[in-house]
């Protein structure tokens, strides 16, 4: 993809990941996510090239990030995954739906801390559902 930036011609391979929803109305659909394949175009779209903990963004970078590495893993190992965010309109969340032989999991990205809720909503509306907690401490066996 190609974009036009401050009058720069930058060269961005950006993905987006589309809302989740099996019709329940609170579910958000109408607006994808946009991620970069690589953190370092978008540092320089935004002009921000100071060390993570310097940064106030710390949580999109590490999102984008670990959604990037997951997507090249998939087509790295030839998963066949539905990817999805979930988002509702009294705001519960979760950053990254896979959905992969049937079977749905709800993953959520944490850059510190160790502990997750479940959004209630979501547990209600799929209970089969698994649910995983994607931590600097873990990732590595995720993308792997």
């Amino acid at each position: 993809m190609v974009c036009l930036y401050r009058r720069r011609l930058v060269y961005a391979s950006v993905f987006s990941i589309e809302g989740f929803s099996r019709n329940l109305r609170k579910e958000i659909t109408k607006s994808n996510k946009w991620y970069f394949f690589d953190n370092g175009i978008r540092n320089a779209i935004i002009s921000d090239f100071k060390s993570p903990d310097l940064r106030n963004d710390k949580g999109q970078l590490w999102e984008n990030y670990i959604i990037s590495e997951r997507i090249k893993y998939q087509q790295y190992k030839r998963i066949k995954a539905n990817n999805f965010f979930w988002r509702t309109y009294d705001q519960q969340e979760i950053d990254l739906i896979e959905e992969h032989s049937g079977k749905l999991t709800g993953i959520e990205f944490k850059w510190s801390g160790s502990i997750a809720k479940i959004p209630s909503t979501w547990r209600k509306t799929y209970p089969d559902a698994g649910f995983r907690l994607i931590t600097p401490d873990n990732y590595r066996e995720w993308i792997d």
